[in-house]
């Protein structure tokens, strides 16, 4: 997981890109979108529709600014009132206002790990009063927003070396951690105390999102599995296996899909009930 920009560890591993013009779809266009069988073949189809569609949904999205952060930046945060945006880099996280149009600069920097440590993610409190911040250490920092000048309220320390990730429940209770051994430690925010740990991932946890009603949790790994955790029971509902490390994922508003993507640069969608798999 090193944030290393260009190097290819599994040259060997890539899937020709769609350059190659193999699949055309009726509209002459490159197809983008194909259904995978059980036994892996690949068909060229539209998406469903119904993956599309619904509230939630954004349909299209425009530029609005470009934040000259100035380094490698592994995490991004934008508050509710979408007036300030955070983004984590190396040793700092940059806070800047987009209310305003115009160029921007930082209106502040929050020193967290060491100078050369990257910050790995950074997660708003609903209320956007406290934000916490995971990297390349041993420990969160969680700090005061509405403080004169930000500043680290508590710390939340784990034995694993790095978190890669972080999910913060609906009702902000808890907070997730994706850690490098491959855990997921569950912390209660008003404790600071460490609450539970999912164990199942057998390389580091990579990302993390959490379904709507707040009952379900979605993990994805370095050990190529991306895995369906009950939180009310504590324990493993689903795996699912792929040929690639998972990088990212991200649960739909509707609750139906799962987009998945990979280090072998394709984007898998599943649906959460149904076999059907899809690949971008």
């Amino acid at each position: 997981m090193s944030p290393q920009v260009g190097y290819d560890p599994h040259p060997h591993m890539r899937i020709p890109g769609l350059a190659a013009g193999v699949h055309v779809g009726s509209s002459g266009k490159p197809a983008y979108s194909f259904h995978v069988s059980a036994d892996g073949q690949m068909q060229p189809v539209p998406f469903p529709p119904d993956a599309l569609l619904g509230s939630g949904i954004p349909r299209h999205a425009r530029q609005l600014h470009t934040l000259p952060h100035g380094e490698v930046v592994c995490a991004v945060t934008i508050s509710n009132s979408t007036r300030h945006v955070y983004t984590g880099g190396k040793g700092c996280v940059k806070v800047w206002d987009v209310g305003q149009p115009g160029p921007k600069t930082a209106v502040a920097q929050l020193d967290c790990l060491n100078r050369d440590n990257y910050i790995r993610s950074c997660k708003l409190l609903p209320d956007g009063r406290s934000l916490i911040v995971g990297g390349e250490a041993s420990t969160l920092s969680i700090w005061d927003l509405a403080a004169p000048t930000p500043r680290i309220k508590a710390e939340l320390t784990s034995s694993a070396p790095a978190c890669y990730a972080l999910a913060i429940s609906p009702d902000a209770k808890v907070c997730f951690s994706c850690c490098s051994d491959g855990n997921i430690v569950v912390w209660d925010l008003h404790n600071q105390s460490l609450v539970r740990q999912f164990q199942g991932h057998t390389d580091g946890a990579s990302c993390i999102d959490i379904s709507n009603d707040g009952t379900k949790l979605w993990t994805g790994g370095l050990d190529n599995t991306v895995r369906c955790w009950d939180l009310r029971e504590g324990r493993q509902l689903q795996q699912h296996d792929f040929s690639s490390q998972i990088f990212s994922l991200g649960y739909c508003p509707t609750g139906e899909w799962l987009a998945v993507g990979m280090e072998s640069s394709n984007v898998e969608i599943l649906h959460v009930s149904k076999p059907d798999k899809y690949q971008l």
